[in-house]
């Protein structure tokens, strides 16, 4: 199968053979075809698999040929790095199209983006929180909107977008084709598709929550206060040159980044406390390779697109367990080879086994020589704030809303942008206060029972 194949325009089959693909993708296989029919799309597929340009290049396609400079086409994202990274693949495979793109959120100055939509554009990508700032200062129409898409729909549901989607959805038009993209396919998505989707088509290409399986899983067990020191030595020993690390905090990311470049090795860390134009650099300087390690949150991590990455260590595990696949699917993208490694200390057992129930298989574990559990080290020990830490949830529990605070500083949604009150919002969508004492990111966490270690947070 080629893509010309899929009915694809020879000007767009250019553009993407100029970007170094000349075979589909499964779900491009299956999606492209029924949206240039028009229909609406229900798509579920791993991370990794070409989710974004199964809707761009059709997307591209059908615009091509109608009205210019008038928004035609919507694009919703979770997060900042998602949505330039987006807009960055409307703009690559519609290189040869005279059709114009714009991307806005949070974090950053309005004023700009208000200019750049005064100037035209066909294709908006956006995050939630600043596409209502624009539409309350009447800076955007949505009203000639012909083409919706939700990308991470399953993320922005865990964020608590929800409420702002609804009011979103008020502002376009009744008669449109709508897109939902999802790394998950869960319930929760097939309920939001029938609240939007018309009579949609449902594609799923891999069964649901399972990593792809390009990527090589492997667990060291190891003493939570050698963790750094085992990252150097695997970095350094085989020579690893590009290397995305996950933390759970951003304090941690921040302390690691600077501990790994007391190692010797280039690092940078990637959250939202950073400003966007830190992030932006320091995801530069991870592509470029001019950074060795890059040590991200899971939200800042989102939109992460880099081909051929071949490593991505959770010097973490996370205590929701869907967040291990969309972190372990920033490798292994489009049927190349990734390797994810996990470093997992006693107190994140159970964290480990919600995992593997999620994913239904048993992961590899193996102890490196020298640093095996309850080998002495001179290395200094964690801090304290590890062990402040809810336990880890199952896959069916509810979600915990750690992403609001986590993508845009206190006070602040994950796309950037304050709630009407100016404090985080919880998961419902309403505004809460201030983080109270013995609460982590803004969530109360569970107390651990008398006489038992606290996980991690």
């Amino acid at each position: 199968m080629s893509f010309a194949a899929l009915g694809l325009a020879p000007d767009l089959v250019r553009a993407v053979a100029e970007h170094g693909y000349t075979t589909p993708t499964p779900i491009q296989t299956q999606a492209i075809p029924l949206v240039l029919a028009g229909k609406d799309v229900l798509a579920g597929a791993q991370t990794g698999t070409g989710k974004t340009a199964g809707f761009t290049l059709p997307m591209l396609q059908r615009l091509h040929g109608g009205p210019r400079r008038k928004l035609r086409a919507l694009v919703l994202t979770p997060t900042r790095e998602l949505a330039a990274q987006v807009e960055e693949s409307v703009r690559t495979y519609g290189k040869h199209l005279p059709l114009r793109s714009a991307v806005v959120f949070g974090g950053v100055g309005i004023n700009p983006q208000i200019e750049k939509l005064r100037q035209g554009a066909d294709i908006l990508v956006a995050t939630p929180g600043r596409l209502l700032d624009l539409a309350g200062q009447k800076a955007v129409d949505l009203s000639s909107i012909e083409i919706l898409v939700l990308d991470e729909a399953d993320r922005m549901l865990d964020m608590g977008f929800i409420h702002d989607l609804r009011r979103i959805l008020a502002l376009l038009p009744k008669r449109r084709q709508n897109l939902l993209f999802s790394a998950t396919y869960s319930d929760d998505i097939k309920k939001l598709a029938e609240q939007f989707l018309h009579n949609p088509e449902y594609v799923e290409v891999a069964r649901r929550n399972t990593a792809a399986e390009t990527v090589q899983q492997q667990v060291y067990a190891v003493d939570q206060k050698r963790k750094r020191e085992l990252l150097s030595y695997l970095i350094g020993s085989n020579d690893w040159r590009q290397v995305l690390v996950f933390t759970r905090t951003k304090h941690g990311a921040n302390r690691l980044a600077e501990q790994l470049g007391k190692d010797g090795l280039t690092s940078a860390a990637i959250h939202g406390n950073k400003s966007q134009g830190a992030r932006t650099r320091a995801l530069a300087d991870f592509k470029s390779g001019a950074v060795r390690v890059l040590v991200a949150t899971d939200i800042a991590a989102r939109g992460i697109d880099i081909d051929q990455l071949p490593h991505v260590v959770n010097f973490e595990l996370p205590n929701v367990p869907e967040d291990y696949v969309h972190r372990i699917g920033r490798t292994g993208r489009a049927g190349a080879e990734g390797h994810a490694i996990s470093l997992v200390c006693a107190d994140e057992r159970d964290y480990l086994k919600s995992i593997e129930r999620l994913i239904r298989r048993t992961l590899s574990q193996t102890q490196l020589p020298g640093f095996e559990p309850g080998t002495a080290s001179n290395a200094p020990a964690e801090d304290e704030e590890r062990r402040r830490a809810p336990r880890p949830r199952s896959g069916n529990a509810p979600r915990r809303h750690d992403g609001t605070r986590d993508g845009a500083g206190a006070g602040r949604r994950p796309d950037g942008n304050r709630g009407r009150s100016g404090q985080p919002r919880a998961a419902n969508g309403n505004a809460r206060g201030p983080a109270k004492s013995g609460e982590v990111n803004g969530n109360r966490a569970p107390q651990a029972p008398r006489g038992r270690a606290r996980r991690n947070p």
